[in-house]
């Protein structure tokens, strides 16, 4: 679900009544009420026990890409594996064809431990006014060594003559415990034609 914000920052939402549950280590989940079966299937969906993921490298999410998914045509990706391509994202605008509809997707690893109720927030700005904010819910999701791919909702890339130009985004993934994983800032511009 895509919720659009009015405020100014990358600050997630808060739902009425919902409290995340207290933060456990791996064993912890791991030993968990061992006879509950619902539960063990459970922690069986998020990988426990699997592999965790290079000692040397602390971070929990590691975000491979976000790409730009338009039917008919190539996914248009941004890599995000690395300082450097992080920096070239923030420097080089992809172009997005106006009123087409379009889909983002992520493609992620989590390693050493559990992510709860991670989400992806972006806020777009254009001449400095923001014009859009977005929330996804992407999920929980246990340590594995392969990636997983979220996909968003669909949208319409907005159109006419007051729409097209260069936009302005910062991103971050950030979880229930407020802990954020990844941020960034990256560009676009929406034309006329691709």
């Amino acid at each position: 679900m895509t919720e659009h914000h009015q405020e100014d920052d990358l600050v997630p939402s808060q739902t009425a009544g919902y409290k995340p549950g207290e933060k456990k280590t791996l064993d912890e989940y791991q030993n968990l009420d061992a006879q509950d079966e619902s539960l063990n299937k459970w922690k069986q969906s998020l990988g426990l026990g699997q592999a965790t993921g290079p000692q040397d490298d602390p971070r929990r999410v590691v975000v491979q890409y976000i790409a730009l998914e338009v039917e008919g045509r190539p996914d248009v990706i941004v890599d995000l594996s690395t300082t450097a391509a992080i920096e070239e994202a923030k420097n080089t605008p992809f172009t997005i064809k106006e009123g087409i509809e379009y889909r983002m997707k992520v493609k992620f690893r989590v390693q050493h431990d559990v992510v709860s109720g991670l989400k992806y927030l972006q806020a777009v700005k254009r001449k400095g006014i923001t014009v859009d904010k977005t929330e996804e819910m992407i999920g929980s999701y246990g340590p594995s060594t392969d990636a997983y791919e979220k996909k968003f909702q669909l949208e319409e890339a907005p159109s006419g003559l007051l729409a097209r130009g260069h936009y302005e985004a910062k991103s971050k993934f950030v979880d229930d415990d407020g802990y954020t994983h990844m941020a960034w800032t990256w560009s676009f511009d929406i034309k006329k034609d691709w």
